[in-house]
This record gives C-alpha cells, sequence and structure tokens, in this order.
C-alpha cells in the first residue's frame, strides 16, 4: 500500500491579490502489485514523481531446463513421417 500525503505548511500570515489554488490537505492510498517496491521520490516543479521498480524473486522467475537423452534429430524423424 503506497500512501501519498499532502498539508499546507503553518499559516503564515500573507497579503494575497488572489488565491487560486486552495490548500486542503489530502492523502491518496495506492494498492501496488505484488513485488513492487518503492526506489524514490521527488518533487520538482509542483509534480511528484514517485519511482517503482517490480523485483521478482529468483524462485519466482521462468527457468530453462535442458533435456538431456534425446538427440534433435531424432525429434526430426518422428515429425517428417507420414502417417499411414
Amino acid at each position: 500500500m503506497l500512501t501519498v500525503e499532502g498539508r499546507k505548511a503553518e499559516n503564515t500570515p500573507r497579503e494575497l491579490l488572489y488565491h487560486g489554488i486552495s490548500s486542503r490537505p489530502f492523502k491518496r492510498q495506492f494498492s501496488l502489485a505484488d513485488y513492487v517496491q518503492v526506489k524514490g521520490a521527488a518533487f520538482d516543479n509542483g509534480l511528484l514523481q514517485i519511482e517503482l521498480v517490480r523485483e521478482i524473486p529468483e524462485a519466482m522467475k521462468p527457468r530453462r531446463i535442458s533435456i538431456e537423452g534425446c538427440p534433435l534429430r531424432n525429434v526430426l524423424q518422428i515429425d517428417s513421417k507420414a502417417a499411414a
């Protein structure tokens, strides 16, 4: 579960001509998929960027297993025979 929460800093008295964007506190939660981890976050030019990485454990990754004792030419002979 990824939670992004924001609130305005201290209320300092300022004299503003126009206050266009409201500054209400917010909280958003996102369900992350299995094996997804948050690697970092940055706030640049008013945009929040969150870096997510999916790291699958070695035990869960597909493996390639070679089959011994079956030469490739025998397989080709079986495939090339016509049905009787």
